[in-house]
């Protein structure tokens, strides 16, 4: 069984108004000098077979299709 992670991000000219929400919190919070925080999601999946290059092309085509927006966000892919 493979094992892949892909992490999805806004793009950086993209307003991330929750990653501004929790830099506005983190000092009420106590955490002095955070400069920025951007919020992505994380999936992690799971498929049959090896992580070989068909399977990594399978999972990219899942994440240009459904896991990000192409539109607004970035996506990291990796196999672990």
């Amino acid at each position: 069984m493979a094992r892949f992670v892909v992490e999805v991000m806004l793009k950086p000219e993209i307003l991330d108004s929750q990653g501004q929400a929790v830099a506005r919190a983190l000092p009420r919070l106590g955490f002095e000098g955070v400069t920025g925080v951007r919020q992505g999601k994380r999936f992690e999946i799971e498929v049959e077979g090896p992580a070989d290059e068909a399977a990594t092309e399978r999972v990219r085509k899942m994440a240009e299709t459904l896991l990000a927006n192409p539109v607004i966000e970035t996506f990291e892919l990796r196999a672990e």
